[in-house]
C-alpha cells in the first residue's frame, strides 16, 4: 500500500467526526465530499464509518431514549420496556421516529444496575422503569 493512502486513512476519522459533528450524522454528501478529499472511494470510506459504532448515517431525533439491556435491566424487564417502544411508536434501535421526535438506542449497560430497569431520556436518568412508565414519559415530550 502506498504511503499517501496510509496518511489519507489516518485523517479519515477525524474527517468523518467532524462532518458528524456539523450535520448531526453522515449524510451522502458528506460521505462522497470526504472521499473526493481524500481520494478515496465512497465505499471505503463508507465501509469505514460503518464499522464504527458512534457514526449514524441518519438524523438524530430531537430527543434521544437509551434503553439498558445489562444483565440486571435485562432480568428486570429492560427488554418488554424496548419491545414496548418499539410497537407503540412504530421505531426500531438505531432509528428515529418518522416526525423526528424520538431516537431510540439500545445500550449494554449504563452503570445503575440498583436501579433496574434503566433508561436514560436525553441526559436524565430513569430508574425501576415498567414500559407504561417510560411510556408515560415519552408521551409527555408531546
Amino acid at each position: 500500500m502506498r504511503a499517501g493512502c496510509e496518511v489519507r486513512r489516518g485523517r479519515l476519522i477525524p474527517a468523518l467526526a467532524a462532518a458528524q459533528e456539523e450535520y448531526g450524522y453522515l449524510p451522502e454528501d458528506a460521505i462522497a465530499e470526504i472521499a473526493r478529499a481524500m481520494d478515496l472511494s465512497e465505499s471505503e470510506v463508507y465501509g469505514v464509518a460503518t464499522f464504527y459504532a458512534q457514526f449514524r448515517f441518519t438524523p438524530p431525533g430531537e430527543h434521544t431514549l437509551k434503553v439498558c439491556l445489562g444483565t440486571a435491566c435485562h432480568v428486570r424487564g429492560g427488554e418488554r420496556i424496548l419491545e414496548a417502544l418499539k410497537k407503540r411508536y412504530r421505531v426500531s434501535p438505531g432509528e428515529t421516529t418518522s416526525g423526528g421526535k424520538l431516537a431510540l438506542e439500545r445500550v449494554a449497560c449504563l452503570g445503575c444496575c440498583a436501579l433496574a430497569p434503566v433508561v436514560v431520556l436525553d441526559d436524565e436518568i430513569y430508574g425501576k422503569m415498567t414500559p407504561e412508565r417510560v411510556q408515560d414519559i415519552v408521551d409527555e415530550l408531546e
